[in-house]
């Protein structure tokens, strides 16, 4: 008997790899030098456009102003020449469905004359608005499927890019997505929206500390990527990967991450390559990648941005996405994004870095070497951990979907508990003022001497790091640790804006009633307010350990929900206090928010159902033979040594037949889970959530064992080992 090729045929592609890409010259071409050179961006507008025009444009980028329409023309000339120079034939509108994903239209800068030539078409209409279909895209309801108009509006702030192709380039647009009616069908639309609120929100603090009529203040985001990559033959061997991106069956390897000896190790050379142009891609579009190196599991990476404007880091975040699963290809790999693509070692996920601030005030969320005396400081702060404490729900809610469920609070990442690490300098400030009042010092960061004369004395900070937080202060921001790594930032940030934003106007109502307009009542005020805060939301505050049975008993005791999965979160989404929040900002109307709950929880069902059907067809069709055919050699040869009047040890075949049997029945239950009909979304989810996965993981569990038993040369599928570790 001989089983499926397709596994040895991979192992050996993986082996006898060579790279079929050039080498880049970085000597011909610095990286410095084609930083956004595909973007157009303040210089190329610069050059480009009247002085006049260029002046408009960017007043409305940096001031929030609105677009003189009567420019659209002259801005889209300027832009159809600059990349018509750079190769482009078409234009895309870019915008960013419910789906979390990317999507564009494109249209042809060319059209015929009518003499049989053609000419360039591409006005200021075309420019500021396009027309894709509505009805295609999930909208909870906003949309029937007959009701096809939906319109992409021209997003000025985040620049349009040249996005290459081997056969030509094309000039992308980013922009919005809304119904017929006005409403947000994407995740651009409310991250514009929840940028004004916070704005104007915290306009009115800093107009209390004497900055009035500052420029915007923006939010900023720096999300942290981490991501698998594996060959590309192993990825095309594995129907699981190629449908779920995750691997829904698989012995753990005989080492995994236990020696911790991949995280931060030496980048292996063709992963290094690839690293090295997929960084050169972004440098083309203007994103400020900065770090790269081994993540915690083996075949495990992490690439990370400087942090910059929310909204268009979040675009920026899709580059990344898209431009890390391209150049993979290009040498021969897959990259992995989902948060769980291997049991049983470390996921990926995603950090987003949040503050706030602008060109005049700086970092908002900056304490200072005395932030106890740093008023300013303590209410953006204090505001903050009201707005996690008062809405963590929904902060579970943003970070809820299938992938992420099976990292969350596994001793990888984060728990399901939302609750806010401060430091040991900042949680004794806040401490000191939820008991008094009143802060009169701040621990003080010192210096750390090693104990090596060649090596110089170390700057050390006031306190410690703690990667089992959720949400954690670290130093001029605060970092949402427990994004899924496959998820569009968009929806955390969009929550995180819009709950500040009712904080600070909390915060700046309160401090204007006490001081009356008299700056002279204003740190009376702050200590008051502060203090308030912190006996009210103080117990949204923890330094500890995140991990430990310890801590779920005392969250529990504080009141902290402990949402473990999806269906358990999103019903948070449309909290009568997030829709009076999101209503009052003008973030998210009722409608956008049940919409987003509906399509979120369709999401969920869905994933799970595409994994059940993948596990039953896999198991069924691929695992379950192999296993009979080493059944059938092992029954044969226990046959023949009887007929022969040999003794044979029938442990073995007894344990596949016990197997094969308990993988039979458990095929069964998954089937029937499967048949089940809910009577609504809601029910569905929470069906897939406590009958089908358990039922999917019922089959893996006795799949994984007949791994570890049957004929290395009879299993079909690469193996952990294999796809982990072979480069």
């Amino acid at each position: 008997m001989s089983g499926t090729n397709a596994r040895t045929r991979a192992v050996t592609a993986v082996t006898n790899y060579k790279p079929n890409s050039e080498t880049l010259d970085y000597n011909k071409t610095p990286n410095n030098e084609i930083f956004g050179t595909n973007v157009f961006g303040s210089a190329a507008m610069r050059d480009r456009l009247p002085k006049a025009v260029y002046k408009k444009v960017i007043k409305t980028i940096e001031n929030g102003e609105k677009l003189d329409e009567s420019v659209a023309d002259i801005v889209a000339a300027a832009m159809q020449d600059w990349a018509i120079d750079k190769g482009a034939t078409h234009y895309a509108h870019v915008f960013y469905p419910l789906t979390g994903l990317t999507a564009e239209k494109h249209d042809s800068f060319f059209g015929p004359d009518g003499q049989g030539n053609a000419i360039t078409e591409f006005s200021g209409k075309q420019l500021i608005q396009g027309e894709p279909d509505a009805s295609s895209f999930p909208s909870g309801g906003i949309r029937a499927t007959f009701e096809a108009r939906g319109y992409t509006a021209w997003d000025v702030t985040s620049p349009a890019y040249i996005m290459e192709n081997p056969n030509g380039t094309t000039l992308c647009i980013p922009t919005a997505f809304v119904s017929w009616t006005g409403e947000a069908l994407d995740k651009k639309t409310p991250v514009l929206r929840s940028m004004q609120a916070l704005n104007t929100q915290a306009q009115r603090i800093t107009t209390l500390f004497g900055h009035p009529d500052l420029p915007p203040i923006k939010a900023s985001g720096g999300p942290e990527q981490e991501y698998f990559l594996i060959d590309r033959n192993f990825f095309f061997a594995r129907p699981d990967l190629i449908n779920a991106g995750r691997t829904l069956f698989g012995a753990s390897p005989p080492k995994g991450q236990e020696f911790d000896d991949h995280y931060f190790g030496a980048i292996p050379e063709r992963v290094l390559a690839c690293m090295l142009d997929t960084e050169r891609e972004l440098y083309k579009l203007g994103v400020p990648v900065k770090t790269r190196h081994n993540e915690v599991a083996p075949g495990q990476y992490e690439i990370a941005p400087v942090y910059e404007d929310a909204n268009v880091a979040t675009d920026h975040q899709q580059l990344v996405m898209i431009t890390l699963k391209r150049v993979a290809q290009k040498y021969g790999m897959e990259c992995l994004l989902h948060e769980k693509p291997f049991a049983g070692i470390n996921g990926s996920g995603k950090h987003l870095n949040w503050s706030l601030g602008n060109s005049v005030v700086g970092n908002l969320l900056e304490p200072g070497a005395t932030p106890h005396d740093n008023a300013q400081f303590l209410v953006f702060c204090s505001a903050v951990i009201r707005a996690v404490h008062k809405f963590s729900p929904l902060l579970r809610a943003v970070i809820a979907h299938a992938g992420n469920d099976h990292r969350l609070g596994a001793n990888e990442a984060p728990p399901a508990i939302i609750s806010v690490f401060l430091g040991e300098q900042l949680a004794d400030v806040f401490e000191k003022i939820g008991k008094t009042g009143t802060a009169k010092s701040s621990k003080k960061a010192g210096t750390m001497h090693i104990g090596v004369d060649t090596l110089p004395p170390l700057p050390r900070d006031a306190g410690d790091r703690n990667r089992t937080s959720p949400f954690a202060f670290t130093g001029n921001k605060f970092e949402f640790r427990a994004l899924g790594s496959a998820q569009s930032i968009a929806g955390p940030l969009v929550a995180l804006n819009t709950i500040i934003s009712e904080s600070l106007d909390y915060a700046a109502t309160e401090l204007e009633k006490a001081t009356k307009g008299d700056p002279k009542k204003l740190n009376k005020a702050v200590e008051k307010l502060v203090q308030k805060i912190i006996k009210e939301h103080g117990a949204i505050i923890f330094n500890g350990d995140g991990y430990s049975e310890a801590w779920h008993k005392e969250a529990e005791k504080r009141g902290l929900p402990n949402n473990r999965t999806t269906p358990d979160a999103l019903p948070a989404i449309s909290d009568p206090e997030v829709v009076k929040a999101f209503s009052k900002y003008k973030v998210l109307s009722k409608r956008e928010l049940v919409a987003r709950e509906e399509i979120y929880t369709e999401q969920y069902a869905g994933v799970v159902n595409v994994e059940a059907i993948l596990t039953l067809r896999i198991a069924r069709t691929i695992i379950f033979p192999a296993s009979v055919r080493y059944q059938n050699e092992l029954a044969q040869t226990c046959t023949n040594l009887k007929a022969n009047g040999i003794a044979f040890d029938t442990k073995t075949l007894d344990k596949i037949t016990g197997l094969v049997k308990g993988l039979q029945d458990s095929m069964n239950d998954l089937e029937k889970a499967m048949g089940h009909h809910a009577k609504n979304l809601k029910a569905e989810a929470r069906h897939a959530c406590d009958k089908v996965l358990p039922a999917m993981l019922a089959v893996r569990e006795v799949a994984d064992e007949l791994e570890v038993y049957v004929a290395d040369d009879l299993w079909p599928l690469p193996t952990y080992q294999e796809m982990l570790f072979i480069k």
